[in-house]
């Protein structure tokens, strides 16, 4: 990537004004400190999805060493579902309130605390507090990244620039768990927060002399905290509910109890944002309104400054909601916005039930399962890099399309697995679906974002972010269920029906996977969406100009 020579690092004060687009991106080309600043929030965001996989393979030793059962343990890698769940709404408030620079230095300060902890615990519960802090100080980081990368690009390179992020993403579900597993035999399970404690000092430190600020901030603006502790209970107790289905029977009040207090609190949060939104924006107008009467009526008689004055009213305007709900009113980036959701919902439970074929239904070992797994995760990577390439070229609907195409085909085919299919046939098919993913999420993302204004990206963010981790912590209990009913109705032997239910999951999510073709299809239009007929006369005006070139 070329860099232009523009807005060289200063000093502690350079780093803390805003940049501008004019210093950020330059002659088709990011400043030197912007892609330095890219590059630390990417680094940083890869280590928070690197850390929330790489416990896995250490959980069974953790597990015997504390003495405490699976389901206990699990919660070192589910407090980080939860967590993110919490997180992301208060996104848009922590986005308009800090800085940039301010938000990264405490997550970072937070997570460094969190690894250390975690690393001399002598206890579970210690243990358990050190991963709930190292959650809180990544559970920001995705959304931030994504709200830099829209105040720094224009809409023409945004694709580009997000599906080059999303490759470190996609990496992290590759190696993270391979990582962790090779520490754990080599130096034991803490030797894995020894690590993540360094890299949280470093990121510290790279976050303190090389991070600078993007976009303004208001020091002054206030959240509702009422609407904080609805979130807290509402996508928290839903999450709680559904990471508790694998551990209890749905009859049990972990379960049930925690998902209907989840979605009572959900209810009473939207209600209170749709409120919120509606007395902002009409305490807004009635502003603006007596701000030009009040002009209009002194412009004769009051001077300039003390006009100014005057435009400057007293009253104190209500808080805008934590959760920006009108940008759904937009229609494309609803779509978008649903199209990722069930993404995440049918794509979170093959990375469950997949491992579970492998090991309990074939008997291979967890080495072997997480191998088989690993080159999706890759395929993943490139295709959302030259999907976020396609995106800029062609735009959203035919990359999309053809994503969604890839992967309903990889879907089926894998769903023809039986007891004595070649287990790399597993590996071949999650590569082509994880293609298929890589050519929607992150287009779909970028295109319903761009449909946005400007000033409410970083609540389309939140609200896209949320939808998404919700639907990623239902869609893996949800599907297990599905496939433990199905083996109850199969009946025969344990292995049959086993395959059987995972059989029809698949098929299953296929159904869902075409579902969002169909909405793809119909709903993925307008401005920047592009489309197959628009590409080919593009290509053949390209060859008619190159043909007309050479004749010359």
């Amino acid at each position: 990537m070329r860099l232009s020579t523009r807005g060289k690092a200063g000093s502690r004060a350079d780093r803390a004004r805003a940049l501008t687009r004019d210093e950020t991106y330059v002659n088709g080309h990011l400043t030197r400190v912007a892609f330095t600043s890219i590059a630390i929030l990417t680094f940083i965001t890869f280590v928070g999805n690197f850390t929330q996989l790489q416990l896995s393979a250490a959980l069974p030793t953790i597990v015997s060493e504390f003495g405490i059962s699976v389901t206990t343990g699990q919660w070192l890698t589910s407090i980080f579902q939860l967590v993110m769940g919490v997180m992301v709404p208060l996104t848009a408030y922590l986005t308009r309130r800090f800085s940039t620079r301010q938000i990264v230095i405490v997550s970072m300060v937070v997570f460094t605390i969190g690894s250390l902890l975690a690393w001399v615990g002598t206890s579970f519960l210690v243990v358990l507090l050190g991963r709930l802090l190292e959650a809180i100080g990544t559970g920001v980081m995705w959304p931030v990244l994504q709200i830099t990368v829209f105040s720094i690009y224009p809409l023409s390179r945004r694709g580009m620039a997000m599906g080059t992020v999303g490759m470190a993403m996609s990496v992290a579900p590759a190696i993270g768990p391979t990582i962790g597993g090779w520490q754990t035999d080599a130096n034991g399970w803490r030797s894995i927060f020894l690590t993540l404690t360094v890299i949280g000092v470093v990121s510290l430190l790279l976050a303190i002399f090389g991070l600078h600020n993007f976009g303004e901030h208001d020091p002054d603006a206030h959240a509702d905290f009422f609407s904080v502790g609805l979130s807290v209970i509402g996508f928290g107790g839903l999450m709680f509910g559904f990471t508790n289905i694998e551990a209890y029977p749905f009859t049990h009040p972990m379960v049930w109890g925690a998902v209907l207090i989840g979605l009572a609190g959900i209810v009473w949060f939207v209600m209170r944002q749709v409120r919120g939104a509606r007395a902002s924006n009409a305490a807004k107008a009635d502003a603006n309104g007596t701000s030009t009467n009040a002009n209009t009526d002194t412009d004769k008689a009051v001077p300039t400054t003390d006009r100014e004055s005057t435009d400057t009213t007293d009253r104190k305007l209500p808080n805008p909601p934590l959760l920006d709900l009108g940008v759904l009113k937009n229609r494309s980036f609803t779509v978008g916005t649903i199209c990722a959701a069930l993404s995440f919902f049918a794509f979170s439970s093959i990375m469950v039930i997949m491992p579970l074929y492998i090991q309990n239904d074939r008997g291979y070992s967890a080495t072997i399962s997480g191998l088989v797994m690993m080159p999706g995760a890759f395929g993943m990577c490139i295709s959302q890099f030259f999907g976020g390439k396609l995106l800029d070229r062609l735009g959203a609907r035919p990359v999309a399309i053809t994503g969604t195409g890839i992967l309903l085909f990889g879907t089926v085919m894998m769903s023809l697995i039986d007891r004595d299919t070649w287990i790399w046939w597993v590996s071949i098919w999650q590569f082509v679906r994880q293609i298929g993913m890589g050519f929607i999420i992150m287009p779909i993302t970028t295109w319903s974002l761009n449909c946005l204004d400007h000033s409410e990206v970083s609540a389309g963010s939140a609200v896209t972010n949320t939808v998404r981790q919700i639907a990623g912590a239902i869609g893996a209990p949800v599907l297990v269920i599905l496939m433990e009913t199905l083996m109850q109705v199969h009946g025969d032997n344990a292995i049959d029906a086993s395959i059987f239910g995972t059989q029809w999951t698949l098929r299953v999510s296929a159904f869902l996977v075409f579902v969002q073709m169909l909405i793809v299809i119909f709903g993925v239009k307008g401005a920047g969406a592009g489309s197959s007929h628009e590409a080919a006369q593009k290509a053949v005006a390209h060859f008619r100009e190159a043909r007309a070139a050479r004749t010359r």
